[in-house]
């Protein structure tokens, strides 16, 4: 199905997997949805600085949060053979994707 398709919203058919349901699964986790914001917002990103604007989040729970997003093709990570080593996130097209929910969830947050 292309993306310029018209799509209704609708329960979808007895064992086949729930494209919402999916898309819940991977940017739904505690954190995620943040992390997404803040690298669409931000560019590219280090670990620090990632770590540094999410109050609370442990390093631990970023990295993990870092990884499924990259399994998922959302989050593209890239080392460099320095030292101290340096890695940086950044938003990948698929991920870019997401943009205009983030923008409608914004918009109907401010109406709270």
């Amino acid at each position: 199905m292309g993306e310029s398709e018209p799509l209704a919203l609708n329960k979808g058919t007895p064992g086949q997997p729930c494209p919402i349901a999916k898309t819940i699964d991977v940017i739904g986790t505690k954190w995620t949805f943040l992390i997404i914001r803040d690298l669409l917002i931000g560019g590219t990103m280090r670990f620090s600085e990632l770590l540094k604007s999410m109050d609370g989040i442990s390093p631990k729970t970023l990295s993990l949060r870092l990884r499924e997003l990259e399994e998922h093709g959302l989050v593209e990570r890239t080392v460099y053979p320095e030292v101290p080593p340096r890695v940086e996130y950044v938003i990948t097209e698929k991920g870019r994707q997401l943009e205009a929910i983030f923008i409608e969830l914004k918009r109907f947050g401010l109406t709270l």
